[in-house]
């Protein structure tokens, strides 16, 4: 259960269709402080504050600070005017689409990739070192990923950052056991958002899952049951669990092959 009264910091929104929304929109309702961060203030303008799913009035009651997490002025900024923080959300990740994804795995777009890594993997490492001293003992830090054990087509090098941000979690949960800080993160099938709109192929994709996920998959709805395993990792229920990966796929990533006929709900 989230701590009524206690502030989160859910970072990397888009627009009310993001995961870091419907993370964040839990935590209200369960009476949580959220502190949300956007990339910066024309990013915001662009997805957030032309998105019509929100009222003007409900647009201004959230807290929105911003943060690029590839520059280092920025996030000592955003954490030395944070004082107690039970839990961090870190939903951000980007490939450049014409250089890192698609029908072609191979790429000379070496800066491209660079920068990739650095915001979809190192990014948590950056910024659990800055938060640490803002972070409450005990606390949680939760990080989204996506099925690193198969290989899918379009998906090239977001699937090599998902990988790395997997071990970075696993480091960290390693190195900050004595402070009593949780580091998790949860693999989610495939969700309509406007990231997802940039992966190639995401139609597809979700036809695969189909035909995988035993329990049926909604990429609308199910936004809700991965927010939901988002809040349980946050919370107190959750006190013993570090390093691990939590999958919230409809059962996608064990399945082996295509369900037959008899299998399908």
């Amino acid at each position: 259960m989230i701590e009524k009264g206690e502030t989160y910091l859910v970072m990397g929104l888009l627009d009310p269709d993001s995961i870091a929304f419907a993370i964040g929109r839990k935590i209200t309702e369960q009476g949580g402080r959220v502190i949300y961060t956007v990339q910066n203030e024309r990013m915001k303008r662009l997805l957030f504050d032309r998105n019509k799913k929100l009222s003007k009035e409900e647009k201004e009651k959230l807290e929105i600070r911003f943060c690029d997490i590839t520059i280092e002025e920025e996030l000592t900024d955003l954490f030395s005017d944070i004082e107690s923080l039970a839990g961090i959300v870190h939903s951000i990740a980007y490939v450049n689409p014409k250089t890192g994804l698609g029908e072609n795995f191979h790429t000379d777009a070496i800066e491209d990739l660079k920068n990739g890594f650095h915001i979809s993997s190192i990014s948590l490492a950056s910024v659990t070192r800055h938060a640490t001293n803002s972070l409450k003992k005990p606390s949680s830090i939760v990080t989204l990923t996506f099925d690193t054990k198969h290989v899918y087509p379009y998906y090239n090098w977001m699937g090599v950052n998902k990988a790395a941000l997997e071990a970075v979690v696993r480091g960290l949960a390693r190195q900050h056991g004595q402070d009593l800080i949780r580091v998790n993160a949860v693999s989610a099938g495939p969700l309509s958002t406007k990231a997802a709109t940039n992966i190639p192929g995401f139609t597809e994709l979700s036809q695969t899952w189909n035909n995988t996920s035993p329990i049926p998959w909604d990429t609308e709805k199910d936004k809700e049951e991965v927010a939901n395993a988002a809040l349980f990792l946050l919370g107190n229920y959750s006190q013993k669990i570090t390093g691990q990966i939590l999958h919230v796929d409809g059962g996608a990533s064990i399945t082996g092959g295509q369900l037959m006929p008899y299998e399908k709900a």
